[in-house]
């Protein structure tokens, strides 16, 4: 079974659909958390993580660019609002799509490669699909890679495991981080904010821990764009396959010149914003299978005039438990922490949007 979808002179093929069944018993209780209060689970931290976050380098061979032309990397998959639909993303060449522009002399501009964001429909749930991504008319066409649709959204249908993940940087942690994630076979990966870490570089590549600590004096906020095109070749082997879906953090901030911010995040990722009703990629919703996501935005308004409060109103007030019995909502910065470096940094947040929830 065959099917294209065009974007421009662009195409991603779906070649082929594997259908995957699973079986179900009306026996089988799924606890909520009505039947709680549960004994936490709780695994020691690996200490050898703390204090070793050493940044990968331009010269490590899994973030240098191996394709030629207008060959595609940096292929993702994201999800649409509903199981039918999914996002296939890649970058291509060299044109702008998005540039990162200061108004100082010496700085380094930045232009990214052709970002491509397609969507798909009309897909069955629970399917395993393989696709190829690129044009065919020059040629220049990727590997052939597969993703798996979410189950249908009912009270007995859930994903088998799903990675939550903040922070997540590109460093030698990040290694081991995702090799724990690909090893545990996730059918979906939320990152929680703070992706790629490229405002703790200089636009000439000259990284620091503490952009503060160590870059004082510089007119503005700087960052290293690269970094983030490193981040894409180096999660395309998970993330070709296994969808994410993300939301900002403080990191993504990214000021440029016009006061522009955060354009990195939005023009890299695809979104399910307007399937789910949203006017701004900061925030948005989607289902997978028995649970609806609402991934909140901590970096826009969010006060009860605001236009996030009103949107989360309204999706909030459409959710069916009986069809999604989870609501799991999600934003980067803590609002229950004793963490000192953020410590109620998100307080105002707390405030405008805890009460809401709990409504439903």
């Amino acid at each position: 079974m065959a099917k294209s979808v065009s974007m421009l002179v662009v195409a991603l093929v779906v070649l082929f659909v594997l259908k995957l069944t699973c079986s179900s018993r009306d026996d089988i209780h799924i606890p909520t958390t009505l039947d709680g209060p549960f004994k936490p689970f709780t695994k020691p931290l690996d200490k050898s993580f703390r204090g070793n976050a050493i940044d990968l380098p331009p010269t490590d061979p899994r973030v240098q660019r191996t394709v030629q032309g207008f060959e595609p990397e940096q292929i993702s998959v994201s999800l649409s609002s509903t199981y039918d639909s999914v996002w296939i993303s890649w970058i291509t060449g060299y044109s702008q799509v998005y540039s990162q522009l200061y108004p100082f002399e010496g700085l380094k501009n930045y232009t990214s490669g052709i970002i491509h964001h397609v969507r798909l429909r009309g897909l069955k749930p629970n399917t395993l699909y393989y696709y190829q991504c690129g044009d065919p008319s020059i040629p220049a066409m990727s590997d052939i890679y597969y993703f798996r649709t979410m189950p249908d959204s009912n009270h007995r249908s859930y994903p088998s495991r799903i990675a939550i993940v903040g922070d997540l940087g590109l460093t030698y942690n990040t290694t081991s981080t995702v090799s724990h994630m690909i090893s545990n076979h996730p059918d979906l990966i939320l990152l929680v904010g703070d992706v790629s870490y490229a405002n703790l570089y200089l636009t000439n590549g000259t990284g620091a821990d503490c952009y503060s600590c160590s870059f004082s004096q510089t007119p503005i906020h700087e960052t290293y764009q690269p970094r983030w095109d490193y981040w894409g070749r180096f999660m395309q082997p998970l993330l070709s396959k296994v969808p994410i879906m993300v939301v900002e953090g403080n990191h993504e901030y990214e000021e440029q010149a016009e006061n522009k911010t955060f354009v990195a995040y939005s023009s890299r990722f695809a979104f399910p914003y307007k399937e789910s009703g949203s006017p701004s990629t900061f925030y948005y919703s989607f289902n997978a299978g028995g649970i609806h996501f609402i991934m909140l935005g901590a970096y826009i308004s969010y006060d009860k005039s605001g236009e996030q409060y009103k949107w989360l109103k309204r999706d909030l007030a459409k959710v069916d438990r009986e069809v999604t019995p989870w609501l799991v909502a999600t934003w980067h910065p803590p609002w229950y922490s004793t963490y000192t470096a953020h410590y109620r940094e998100a307080e105002c947040m707390r405030v405008a949007m805890e009460e809401l929830l709990y409504q439903y």
